[in-house]
């Protein structure tokens, strides 16, 4: 069996490194989720050929066998805070429930005592403030999310806070901000532990670039003069599709935003290199697209249900957009969808350009 090019062989005799992620009610999905599967996809071969993980993840409950994320989605944990096996290294997501007084104490009095006998400790996004509570990076370089770095500057003084770094190394404690940086984080995790060609093989697999820790957001977002107000936009995008239906006028988002209308248009512009009634009208039509190929649905609900002030205006941007209109698409890919016909392929959505990169 011939070993593949981007996978690294190791001797059987070197087992998985033992990760535990803590889990509690009100997790943010992705700062959980992220770090988990990155681990998860980390791969080698042994000195037989054979597969083999190169991390076993373990989930532990603050309180209980289940927890339930901030978005809802219910989680089994493997064992609970007392019961939890000796870790090579331990993460903590961020969320509102890492600060909750119960767990916050249940956790501080586990790092206390195990802080010598966990190689690493790694905060993702919210998760640096169980650490900061606990002592463990007084003294040391720390990041987290940008909504977060003042007040963990304010609260814990010792801590020296970097507000740019997607994520940093200081000794065996590793901070992040959240959502993607904290896959980055973890990709920076594995690359230490069995090298380039193992974390990047990950890294193909999300789709993502491996950074050395310190590596300035300011490298991939705008100047930093423009910084502060780029980064109110951060979460403008995921916030417009759960709203097309909304007023998202130029005056509406940047009120939204807090930011004057012709700062808004002028910040917006440089970070998504469109302006903003180009992209919601964009998110609006990819939306439009996959329900007009729902059944018993009209153009004109769908229009209405989209954010379109009348079926007139949504066939003409549909129209000038993708180069026929709503009936002909509906037409055209239901009949492809139905006969099985490959050769059409679906329609591509929208793309979104950001220089933010995350």
């Amino acid at each position: 069996m011939a070993i593949e090019d981007n996978v690294v062989q190791l001797p059987s005799d070197i087992p998985p490194k033992l990760v535990g992620i803590f889990g509690f009610d009100s997790v943010a999905t992705l700062d959980f989720i992220g770090p988990l599967e990155a681990f998860k996809s980390a791969q080698s071969y042994d000195n037989y050929h054979r597969i083999q993980s190169c991390y076993e993840v373990v989930v532990i409950g603050l309180r209980g066998k289940t927890f339930r994320s901030g978005s809802g989605l219910i989680f089994k944990t493997d064992t609970t805070i007392q019961a939890i096996p000796a870790l090579d290294t331990v993460v903590i997501p961020g969320g509102t429930g890492s600060v909750k007084p119960d767990e916050d104490k249940a956790l501080n009095a586990w790092l206390a005592k195990n802080k010598t006998h966990v190689r690493r400790f790694a905060g993702v996004c919210g998760g640096i403030y169980p650490l900061a509570e606990s002592g463990l990076l007084d003294g040391r370089n720390v990041t987290t999310h940008w909504r977060f770095a003042r007040d963990i500057a304010t609260r814990f003084p010792k801590l020296q806070v970097n507000q740019t770094a997607s994520f940093l190394k200081d000794g065996p404690f590793y901070t992040s901000g959240g959502g993607t940086a904290g896959i980055e984080m973890t990709l920076a995790l594995i690359n230490e532990d069995y090298g380039p060609r193992v974390a990047l093989d990950v890294a193909r697999e999300f789709v993502m670039r491996l950074r050395p820790p310190g590596a300035d957001e300011s490298v991939v977002f705008p100047p930093k003069s423009e910084q502060e107000s780029s980064e109110r936009l951060s979460d403008l995008p995921a916030w417009i599709v759960a709203h097309l239906h909304d007023d998202l006028s130029v005056e509406a988002l940047a009120e939204k935003v807090c930011l004057c209308p012709r700062h808004f248009s002028r910040t917006f512009k440089s970070v998504f290199e469109t302006t903003p009634a180009e992209f919601v009208e964009q998110l609006r039509l990819g939306e439009a697209r996959r329900r007009l190929l729902a059944p018993k649905t009209t153009i004109k609900n769908v229009a209405v249900s989209v954010g379109f002030k009348s079926a007139d205006a949504f066939r003409r941007a549909f129209e000038r957009h993708l180069g026929l209109t709503p009936s002909n698409f509906r037409a055209r890919f239901r009949s492809d969808a139905d006969s099985g016909l490959q050769s059409r392929g679906p329609m591509r959505s929208p793309m979104v350009s950001s220089r933010r990169g995350n």
